[in-house]
């Protein structure tokens, strides 16, 4: 697939070479001849990755990444230093600044088509997660715990068979202070879920196994999909180390190995990892969020309509039967009054734990509101749904309620059952029938389960 672009380059030839790469590929290519003017074109066209030369009149590369990084609506966009610099230090300095990759000039085709791909298929991963967050032009903001999740330590798993040179890497990695495993050490790779490895180092060459089957081995595995695969290859490996890339690889460092650049690409393969994790469980939370109360950690009003509706439907077609049972505290109002409304939270909290702990794994327990809930009983009769109800009503009546400052309190709850009747019946109906059943339940004396009939 193809991307859009921007190449910054103050030397026109440079830009045109690039471009002529790059688009022999099929990718579109922006334009920006100094750092000033990338930074305008990276906030105006919103390219998906920047090519960015280090030399460059003004502010140079580095400086241009930094603002590029500071800017919340550039910071999301991967950036690839463009050095034609020899020491590794300087070449490292790149990613220091926020760089996500950089490459050498002259520029490889393949180092070129490598990044660029590695970067391709992470943005598809990152834009989706962004935009159903409803963030898609934007970088996110970490909070404390999620920065120091970023921050955590990594777990390194060397997947070498030769011995010497697994020794130097482990060396290399384990004094920038990583958790490092050779893969003796790991058991053959057998112990990956225990040590929860971060990386892979995945040298291509002098191993009994395939190292392309490692690659889609652990692309198809779920426990292993979201480890990191650095390749290592040799300078005449670049088309085995294409196929490993095209086969899950996330990224290819070239051996002999400099330590500065191997622990730049853990650093940044493991932050984009970090990355895409923390903005999935965002959004399990948000999902969470739209159907769980967060105070009793039920199914809220939305989802219990939602599902009312689809059980009932699924009930009249296949002629199953199905009850509702509203439950409401009875003099609720007063335990607020009285002991504050953190007990009245406790009060709440603990009849839900004991509504759970009375009915069965498929009937869905809800807070719809207040101090009221609703059990759906799929494929129950009104007589068992009854018999539900009152073993809930006894849970709760049965034993005090210890309230934040140890006070004991008793707490009763009234309830009302009303079963499916027929296809007449709409989810708003068949909840009315049990309010109805539930307020014949309050006139009655309270503390008591009460049917009523459709």
């Amino acid at each position: 697939m193809s991307a859009r672009i921007l190449v910054a380059d103050d030397i026109e030839a440079n830009r045109r070479v690039l471009q002529g790469k790059l688009e022999a590929h099929f990718h579109v290519v922006l334009e920006a001849s100094n750092g000033l003017e990338a930074i305008e074109v990276a906030r105006n066209e919103r390219p998906e990755i920047i090519l960015l030369d280090v030399m460059m009149p003004g502010i140079n590369g580095y400086e241009t990444c930094e603002r590029l990084k500071a800017d919340p609506a550039t910071a999301h966009i991967p950036v690839v230093m463009v050095t034609a610099l020899s020491d590794s230090e300087e070449r490292v300095r790149g990613l220091e600044v926020g760089a996500e990759d950089f490459i050498t000039k002259p520029v490889d085709d393949f180092q070129l088509n490598s990044r660029i791909e590695a970067l391709r298929r992470y943005n598809m991963v990152a834009h989706e997660l962004r935009q159903r967050q409803g963030r898609g032009g934007t970088a996110l903001e970490f909070d404390d715990n999620e920065t120091e999740d970023i921050n955590r330590k990594v777990r390194i798993l060397i997947m070498d068979e030769h011995p010497r040179r697994s020794r130097r890497l482990k060396t290399m990695l384990a004094d920038a202070g990583h958790e490092v495993y050779s893969y003796l050490e790991a058991g053959g790779g057998a112990a990956l879920s225990s040590t929860g490895v971060d990386v892979i180092i995945l040298p291509l060459s002098d191993q009994s196994f395939d190292p392309l089957k490692i690659c889609t081995h652990f692309r198809m595995t779920e426990m292993t999909r979201p480890i990191s695969i650095i390749v290592a290859s040799e300078p005449h490996e670049t088309q085995l180390a294409a196929r490993a890339l095209a086969y899950g690889a996330s990224d290819v460092i070239q051996m002999p190995i400099e330590p500065q650049e191997l622990l730049a690409r853990v650093r940044t393969q493991t932050k984009r990892t970090r990355y895409i994790e923390i903005m999935r469980k965002r959004l399990d939370r948000g999902v969470e969020l739209s159907v769980i109360d967060q105070l009793t950690g039920l199914y809220n009003r939305r989802y219990m309509m939602s599902q009312l509706n689809q059980l009932m439907k699924r009930a009249l077609i296949g002629g199953r039967s199905m009850s509702v049972i509203a439950l409401d505290i009875d003099h609720f109002k007063q335990v607020n009054d009285t002991y504050g409304h953190g007990a009245g939270d406790s009060v709440l909290q603990q009849v839900a734990e004991r509504l759970q702990a009375n009915v069965r794994p498929i009937d869905i327990v809800c807070r719809p509101g207040g101090e009221e809930f609703v059990v759906i009983l799929p494929d129950t009769e009104g007589d068992r749904a009854a018999a539900a109800a009152e073993r809930v009503r006894r849970s709760v009546a049965g034993e005090p309620f210890v309230l934040p400052a140890g006070e004991q309190i008793d707490v009763t709850l009234s309830a009302g059952v009303a079963l499916l009747a027929g296809m007449e019946d709409t989810p708003s109906v068949l909840l009315s029938r049990a309010d109805k059943a539930l307020y014949q339940a309050k006139n009655e004396g309270r503390n008591r389960v009460c049917s009523v009939a459709a």
